[in-house]
Order: C-alpha cells, then structure tokens, then sequence
C-alpha cells in the first residue's frame, strides 16, 4: 500500500489523482523552487478508508437539486458519520506523526481541502470548502481533518457539484496539512487580464479577508516584463490575523498601500514562474510574513479580451470597480441588502449587493452579473464568476445606493465598469 502521507517536495505529491489538484499545483511550485510553507499532503485514499472502517455507505447519484429531501438526508448522514466517528486507526498513526514533525518547527498547523475535482479548469470550487487555521492541539487537529472530510457533503458543495455534473459519491477528500503562515500582508494575483497585464490584489493580515470580499484590497498593475503600471490602495477596513481574529484597520493604514515596488515585482516575477511551470494562465494566492513571500495555492485562470460597448452605453452614468475578468451582461439591478432577498434575485438580473462571499455561488446560475461595493479581482467569488463566465465588478463604492433597483444596468466585467439607464 502507497503511504497515506508524503511530503510537499516528494515526486508523489503531484499526483492529482491521489492528492488533489490543488495539493499537485502547490507540490510543483515547491519542487520547481518557488516559495512556500512546505507540509504534508493527505492522499484521498484515507477518506476511502475512513469510509469503510465506519461502515459509511456512500449512496450514488447524490442530486441535492432534483432530489431534495432524500439527498439532504443522506448528505446530514455523512457529514455526521465524519465529525463523530474517530479517525481510523491505519490513518491516525501517520496523521499524529506528521503532526510532531511539524510541531519542531511551528507551533500552529493548517488543515487545507484538496478535493479532487478542485482547481481545476471549469470547476475551481474556490471558497466551497474548508480550511482550518491556528490549530495549536491534537484534539483540534483530528477534528479538523474529519471536518474537512465532512465538508464534501455540505449542502454549497452539492449544490455546486449540481451544476457542473459532479457528484460527491464519485469522488474523494485529500488534504493538505502544513505550518500556519503567519502573514503581515497577504492577497492574490492573476498573470494576466484582457490587455496583456498582471494583476496583484493585498491586504492586511491574512487572506481571508479578501477571498470572502469583506474589504476592497489594493490592486496592482505590472506590465509582463515587471512595471508598476497602477496602484489603487484599497478600502481595507479590517483584518484577519492568527493572535486576534478580525479587527480593525489602524485608520492611517485603511487606505495606506500594503507593499512596495520591490514586492510587487517580486510577486510579478512569482507569476510568471508559476505561468511557466503549469504553461498557462494562473491564478495565485500568496502571503507574506517575516522570511518573504510564500505562494500558498496557484490554479488555471480564464482570460477574455476585452469587449466594445455599445455607443448607447457611453452616454449613460458609470461607477468603476476591479474588474473580475470575463464577460459583458446587461440585465434589471436587483438591489440586495440583506441575503434574505437572495430569493427575489431572478433569472437575468444583475445583482447590486454590498458583499458576495462563496456562500452566495448558487445565485450565479441564475444572473446575468454581479457587481459589489467589497471585494477584488482574486476574491473567492470572483473566481466563481470567472468560471461561469459571468460579468462582476467589484469594490464599487455607493453601488447599492446608486444603482436604482430595477433599472437596465451594463456590467463589463473586463474593465470593471458598471453602467445604467434611468
């Protein structure tokens, strides 16, 4: 039997179909000799195993959408057949062992998903499951992996599966086990938008932050061969950090740009390495502590040329924003305020909301655009956007009160511009 563990920068751990293509994609940047944490990948076979020693039966054709009460029974069944039955034993062994060899160099762990149907082209799951942070105990540790077992049976994640004809019972939970990156400054990066351009995202703190589209990040824009073209300092009202949780931004720093030149290129320079080693468009997350920059994840990233609005559209009121990077949609504005009107968004509309986080991705099935007063271009659901296709423009400030609700609205989520008919 193949070890159920192996390091980061062992040949094994690019195996996606053991590992997941998330852990395969990081495992390739730490082997190519790119910046990151390090650790440990899970290979899915342990969730099988899970599976069997607690006589958990996975029923096939799991629908949540078609088949609504029968499935969400069975799915409440698994995902408490994971959080109450202890880890096998044949997996709690090597699973305590990787925990004391990361233990003599770090004293927080971090639990990551690496499904495997996740980051991949067309279906990059971001935000859908789960990561846990800050685990400093053996108890807290164990829980975290069978939750992010369970996490495969959660209702966003059937219901994601739904639309893109994937089915939980046809696939498996790897895991990604590594030391907590205790970050000053974290964000994203897109190697490249419509005109040719890398695109760099930051905050403070950790990147929880920005992938939930709770602030509006600085944004960066290099040339390919590493010019700072633009620099927009973000809205970044709070942070996220491993000793504090959230708390607010010291207001001097609000508006205050989270890195310099030298980082920037650095990062730009990181992007195309990453583009090279996967020979395509990538999108990145990264973070920076006290040693640099490290690359915590990188997948495929979908690149559309820009679109040519109508001359009726020009002469029409704007609002500009970070542009998700696909799509042109015009459609009514749903104003929401509150995720209780989630259900009064209806086929084509363009939803004007303050926030969209991952827990909103089933609207996108339904909306011809989305455009957001928070958030930035490598959000977690700008990503889902990107692969749906659909137009979003985000950190549009007073979008909500400007938008009229029920107004014909322009979304051109290349340029990151919004627009509307009185």
């Amino acid at each position: 039997m193949k070890p159920l563990f192996v390091s980061l920068l062992s040949d094994e751990a690019t195996d996606a179909a053991r590992f997941g293509p998330k852990a395969a994609n990081l495992a390739a940047l730490c082997q190519a000799g790119l910046p990151t944490p390090g650790g440990f990948c899970l290979d899915a076979q342990a969730y099988r195993l899970q599976l069997d020693e607690n006589n958990l039966s996975v029923r096939p054709n799991v629908n949540i959408v078609n088949a609504v009460r029968a499935a969400r029974l069975h799915a409440i069944g698994m995902r408490l057949g994971f959080l109450e039955q202890p880890i096998a034993t044949p997996i709690l062994e090597p699973l305590l062992e990787v925990w004391r060899l990361l233990k003599q160099t770090t004293d927080t762990v971090v639990v990551r998903s690496s499904a495997l149907v996740e980051d991949q082209a067309g279906s990059n799951f971001a935000g859908q499951f789960e990561s846990f942070l800050d685990l400093k105990n053996q108890t807290d540790y164990q829980t975290a992996v069978r939750s992010c077992w369970a996490a495969l049976w959660s209702t966003r994640v059937l219901r994601y599966m739904a639309t893109h004809d994937l089915n939980a019972a046809d696939t498996a939970m790897a895991l990604l086990i590594q030391p907590l990156v205790k970050a000053n400054v974290s964000g994203g990066g897109l190697s490249q938008n419509a005109n040719g351009e890398m695109v760099i995202s930051a905050t403070w703190g950790l990147g929880s932050a920005i992938a939930q589209g709770e602030i509006v990040p600085d944004r960066y824009v290099l040339s390919r061969d590493g010019a700072v073209l633009e620099t927009d300092a973000g809205r970044k009202n709070h942070q996220v950090d491993c000793v504090h949780g959230m708390q607010s931004v010291k207001t001097d720093l609000v508006n205050t740009p989270c890195l310099d030149s030298t980082q920037i290129m650095e990062l730009g320079e990181l992007l195309l390495k990453a583009e090279d080693i996967f020979g395509d468009h990538v999108e990145i997350e990264w973070a920076l502590d006290s040693e640099g920059i490290k690359l915590l994840q990188a997948r495929p990233l979908c690149v559309e040329t820009a679109h040519v609005p109508d001359e009726i559209w020009l002469q029409h009121p704007r609002l500009n924003g970070h542009p998700a990077g696909v799509g042109w949609g015009t459609g009514r504005a749903r104003v929401v305020t509150c995720e209780c009107q989630l259900s009064q968004v209806t086929p084509g509309d363009i939803m004007v909301t303050s926030m969209a986080s991952p827990a909103h991705s089933h609207v996108l099935s339904r909306v011809s655009g989305v455009v957001t007063e928070l958030g930035g271009s490598t959000s977690h659901f700008a990503s889902l956007a990107r692969e749906r296709g659909i137009p979003m423009v985000l950190g549009v400030m007073n979008a909500t009160t400007d938008i009229p609700d029920g107004s014909t609205v322009a979304v051109d989520g290349v340029a990151g511009v919004v627009r509307w008919m009185r």
